[in-house]
């Protein structure tokens, strides 16, 4: 993206919905354990996919631009989806420890928004 260019290719897109979700997985491990392996890739692919859907779905011009410095309305949007489809999931999906399923879904939400920051 060029200073000018306010959209982001899909390409890009998906490097960082992989990111986020590449870097999410040993924090679940972490706080999940082991065991949870099925709650560990559900979280995985929860938070890479919330990360894709918003910022494919929301790939515009007046969302991408920065109104604070550094921080555009995608930034702090994307994690808000990654919480909400989180929350979903253990819905659907009751975890067995439920204390270490909100550390980890508060981890993959700043996960989230500090590889938007960065790599968009």
């Amino acid at each position: 993206m060029s200073a000018t260019d306010p959209v982001f290719s899909h390409a890009h897109i998906l490097f960082t919905a992989v990111v986020t979700a590449a870097i999410t997985a040993p924090f679940a491990v972490w706080r999940l354990g082991r065991a949870e392996w099925i709650d560990t890739v559900g979280v995985t692919i929860v938070t890479g996919a919330a990360t894709w859907l918003w910022r494919t779905s929301a790939n515009l011009p007046q969302l991408n631009t920065d109104g604070l410095p550094g921080f555009s309305a995608n930034d702090w949007l994307a994690p808000v989806l990654t919480y909400v489809l989180l929350s979903l999931y253990a819905a659907l999906r009751p975890p067995r420890d439920l204390h270490r399923y909100n550390q980890t879904r508060a981890i993959a939400v700043l996960v989230s928004l500090a590889v938007n920051v960065i790599t968009i």
